[in-house]
């Protein structure tokens, strides 16, 4: 009943061309619209909720949500780090994925970025060159700079996929304590971006952003496992079930 339910809130959503932060019908309302039990209509609205499509405030009552890609992103971070601690290299997937979608849209961003944009990235590596001076870029400023790189291509869609797997690459090194590498080589790489799409130099830029990952790449091999390793060592990683000492403390049966 609730994906029905869920069904049918989508329906409503689409067939009144709402937006984000557009009130919902109340729960009583939906009741009666849908002739369903209160319990079904807060069933699918939690469930809703959980991937961005209702905002439920309490006491206000129930938008549209923000409709973003964070359910996405969470569900991405999540696996990647369970993946991670059985020796698989989910980074490297995570970084693949990044390099493929970046890589192919460089050289189209070159040529045709505006001044206002080309300007953006220079304050942001100038950015990144005061924080290198004290020690460390900060992942804000980061994606910063990859926001701004792809701003001009205007697609919505396209912005949030590589801004959700630049989120998801970042939070689990961060979660896992990764090192980011020297911040001064990671400012002359970015900028080496910058000069070659100042130069409108789409091979060039493309050339820098390959020569960017794959310094990620090398830091990772330091500490995260690489998908040879991983493939090589197929038995160090769980069975699948839960260690007995976990089980114990949680209560289960202990042998």
């Amino acid at each position: 009943m609730s994906l029905e339910v869920q069904g049918r809130i989508k329906e409503l959503i689409l067939g009144h061309r709402l937006a984000p932060g557009d009130p919902l019908p109340t729960e009583s309302e939906m009741m009666e619209l849908f002739g369903v039990s209160r319990n079904s209509v807060r069933e699918a609205l939690k469930a809703l909720q959980a991937v961005s499509i209702v905002d439920i405030r309490h006491g206000f009552g129930t938008y549209v949500g923000s409709l973003s890609l964070d359910s996405f992103v969470d569900g991405m971070v999540f696996r990647a780090a369970v993946r991670h601690r059985r020796g698989e290299a989910s980074l490297y997937e995570l970084l693949e994925v990044r390099e493929a979608l970046e890589s192919g849209l460089i050289s189209t961003v070159a040529g045709r970025l505006p001044a206002e944009d080309l300007g953006a990235l220079r304050e942001v590596v100038r950015a990144m060159e005061r924080e290198a001076a004290a020690g460390r870029v900060t992942a804000a400023t980061d994606r910063a700079f990859h926001l701004a790189l792809y701003r001009s291509l205007g697609n919505h869609l396209l912005s949030e996929v590589l801004d959700a797997f630049w989120s998801a690459f970042h939070r689990v090194r961060e979660e896992l304590a990764e090192d980011t590498g020297d911040p001064h080589v990671t400012c002359a790489r970015h900028r080496a971006i910058v000069t070659a799409l100042e130069a409108g130099d789409g091979a060039g830029a493309a050339d820098a952003m390959r020569h960017h990952f794959a310094g990620i790449r090398g830091v990772l091999s330091a500490s995260a496992p690489t998908p040879r390793a991983a493939a090589a060592a197929p038995g160090e990683r769980g069975g699948g079930g839960v260690p007995r000492q976990v089980r114990a403390r949680s209560g289960g049966v202990a042998e």
